[in-house]
């Protein structure tokens, strides 16, 4: 069965990300995060594909300097935003892993468990 959370964007601006922890049903916690980009909004497991530590350099903060590409903390890796893709760093090539996102009536939904 499929696991989705309602998750409050209303706050998260424009090139701005939000950090979020939910527990599965089976009690796995799953970190995960959510990105706005040209009034899209993307979310992804919050692991860097290189170390498996989350991205942020603070909380709720994963873009660069420019706000362009989402960026690791830990080794300065560059993901594109669209698709997750690292485009420079140790982990070149490979991609974040993207979760399901589905905008409802009631607000943004994030698939988070299988």
């Amino acid at each position: 069965m499929s696991e989705w959370v309602l998750v409050e964007v209303d706050d998260i601006p424009e090139q701005g990300g939000k950090g979020l922890e939910f527990a599965t049903a089976s009690g796995e916690v799953r970190p995960i995060f959510i990105v706005r980009k040209g009034g899209r909004l993307y979310a992804y497991l919050n692991r860097c594909p290189h170390t498996g530590v989350g991205l942020e350099w603070m909380p709720n903060e994963f873009f660069d300097y420019d706000r362009n590409y989402i960026q690791c903390a830990m080794h300065g890796a560059l993901f594109a935003v669209e698709d997750g893709l690292c485009l420079r760093g140790p982990c070149m090539g490979q991609r974040l892993q993207p979760l399901a996102l589905e905008m409802r009536r009631e607000g943004c939904f994030v698939k988070v468990g299988p």
